[in-house]
């Protein structure tokens, strides 16, 4: 009898520690959020500028090293690389952004920003995390948090990479031109994530393929013969020649690609001349331009050019004083997620999450740099899902009434943290233990 006891015991004694095994990463996430509500709510209320992301790369810099993460500093401006080397395996990077927009908080929120800086141009502003920066940081210290805990469940390196200036597009390429594929481990796979106000809190998008556009910042000089408001016939006014090209560009798209190739030529500021009643010599136009195949950016772009060539033509220009064309470089390349990876990451998430708490979603002509860290000499597969930030009582009653809900970039963006930061660190950590796994 003793032995039977002995051996029930034993059994009940597994049997709880099996069960304890299963619910271990749920209630980790659970012990760990506090920790994560409160770094969420002081990068919240610290943001930093593009290429200025100095205290929030050292506070994310810390929590890694805390973690046993061997960190490198001030790659391409406040870059940070987290390595954890945990046996053979693959090599995974998983990438969060740091950087904040220069936009006055209007959420009323008891821990909004008040922060102000100074942008690249001299001008005071206040700052805001108004794209969820500060969401996917919180997301990437709760994923390292938990990777460094479970060791035991996968095998591989870890790269953690805290990326900034994402917001003006430049972030990936300088840390790649400051040697990041060169001075660590070149990853097999690289996983990101990107909040979303259109999604409830709690739930996660997916897309196969085609997720962000690619993007182009271009510059049109448009120049004429200035003179006397009064006597516009003794001028070539850049002005008039000008509208008249903003009317051309539209027709690019609608007349030079084909309708089922989304692009987007958008004219987002025009400036020239000072007083009412003088006529400049020069004008000068910004432009973005969105697209998906490299062929339709080059479309694009001599369109552009021929458009602008000929109507400065037409007006009377010389060839010595055509438009003058500036294209910001880097360029933001397509972000489209592998197939592969992306079918690997529903996988995990149906296992995960409840079918009504996964969405498929639709690509968006917006950007995002992570798309760079893929286009390398050996291409480089990589994901981002999409991880739903807003209550979804707001959501309903938005729905309802037929109001639209803050977006990115709005003042008003305020992300419902608890079950947003959760759902983000149980997603990543599920997807990055797949990968390792699958490969073993």
């Amino acid at each position: 009898m003793p032995n039977q006891h002995l051996l029930f015991s034993l059994t009940l004694y597994f049997l709880l520690v099996g069960f304890a095994a299963a619910q271990t990463k749920d209630q980790y996430i659970d012990d760990i959020y506090p920790s994560l509500e409160s770094l969420y709510k002081s990068l919240h209320q610290n943001p930093e500028l593009s290429l200025q992301e100095k205290e929030t790369s050292a506070r994310l810099a810390k929590e890694l090293r805390d973690l046993g993460f061997e960190v490198t500093e001030n790659i391409g401006g406040y870059g940070i690389v987290g390595l954890l080397h945990n046996g053979e395996g693959p090599v995974l990077m998983i990438r969060t952004d740091m950087d904040a927009l220069p936009l006055e908080e209007k959420t009323g929120l008891e821990y909004a920003s008040k922060k102000k800086g100074v942008t690249a141009d001299g001008k005071e502003t206040y700052i805001m995390q108004a794209c969820g920066h500060d969401v996917h940081m919180s997301v990437f210290i709760g994923t390292a948090k938990l990777l460094s805990k479970f060791k035991n469940q996968w095998q591989g390196t870890l790269i953690m990479i805290g990326q900034p200036a994402e917001e003006n597009g430049l972030g990936a390429y300088n840390m790649l031109k400051d040697g990041l594929f060169s001075n660590f481990p070149i990853p097999d796979y690289a996983i990101a994530l990107h909040d979303t106000p259109h999604l409830p809190a709690g739930s996660i998008g997916y897309k196969a393929g085609a997720l962000m556009a690619g993007v182009d910042m271009m510059n049109v000089t448009v120049y004429g013969e200035g003179g006397h408001g009064a006597a516009p016939h003794m001028t070539i006014d850049p002005v008039v020649m000008s509208a008249q090209m903003i009317q051309a560009y539209q027709t690019i798209v609608s007349r030079r690609i084909a309708p089922t190739e989304p692009a987007v030529v958008t004219v987002g500021s025009i400036h020239g001349g000072s007083v009412h009643n003088i006529i400049p010599d020069e004008v000068t136009m910004q432009l973005t331009l969105r697209y998906y195949a490299p062929e339709i950016r080059e479309t694009l772009i001599s369109h552009i050019k021929k458009i602008s060539e000929n109507i400065a033509r037409s007006a009377g220009m010389p060839e010595d004083k055509m438009p003058v064309y500036w294209i910001r470089e880097p360029y933001t390349p397509p972000l489209i997620n592998d197939g592969s990876l992306t079918d690997l990451m529903l996988n995990v998430f149906r296992k995960e999450f409840s079918e009504d708490r996964l969405v498929e979603i639709e690509a968006e002509m917006i950007g995002e740099d992570f798309s760079r860290y893929g286009i390398q000499e050996k291409p480089i597969p990589y994901s981002m899902f999409f991880l739903g930030a807003t209550d979804p009582e707001v959501l309903r009653k938005a729905k309802e009434s037929g109001t639209e809900i803050p977006g990115l970039h709005s003042p008003f963006f305020a992300p419902q943290m608890e079950p947003t930061i959760k759902t983000g660190v149980k997603a990543m950590s599920a997807y990055a233990i797949e990968i390792f796994n699958e490969e073993r």
